[in-house]
């Protein structure tokens, strides 16, 4: 009739938690080293004009391995809680892998976008406070 597990994965559930969460942290150091190098390398031309030297698309490589553990640490999380609200290990493994694994993979073009938008325009570009 109903399914109960045995023995619910809550350990998982929190490996998948502290997993994301220390992962967001590092995501968080990286993003922060990589806004003060870009203040860092950018200089003004003669016409009053800020370059910036920096290799196009380089900050991803960085912030790869970190969005990778927030990743996993969805995954897990998500598959884990779902298993513990008594979904079978199968059907709760083919809800939770594609749901994060799409979400996250959205929020990977959305982060890469903003942070191109933020090279080539500046970070004062990305003040929303200032447009009402």
């Amino acid at each position: 009739m109903y399914y109960y597990p045995l023995q619910p994965p809550y350990f998982l559930l929190l490996v998948g938690f502290l997993t994301a969460l220390t992962s967001g942290i590092a995501l968080s150091g990286t993003l922060k080293v990589i806004v003060q190098k870009w203040a860092s390398n950018a200089h003004t031309n003669p016409s009053g004009v800020r370059v910036e030297n920096i290799k196009p698309r380089s900050f991803l490589k960085q912030l790869l391995v970190p969005f990778l553990g927030i990743t996993g640490g969805v995954c897990l999380f998500l598959s884990s809680g779902l298993e513990i609200f008594g979904f079978p290990t199968l059907l709760a493994l083919g809800i939770g892998l594609p749901v994060s694994l799409l979400t996250c993979l959205l929020v990977w073009l959305q982060l890469g976008s903003m942070l191109d938008f933020a090279e080539r325009r500046g970070m004062q570009s990305l003040d929303l406070d200032s447009l009402s």
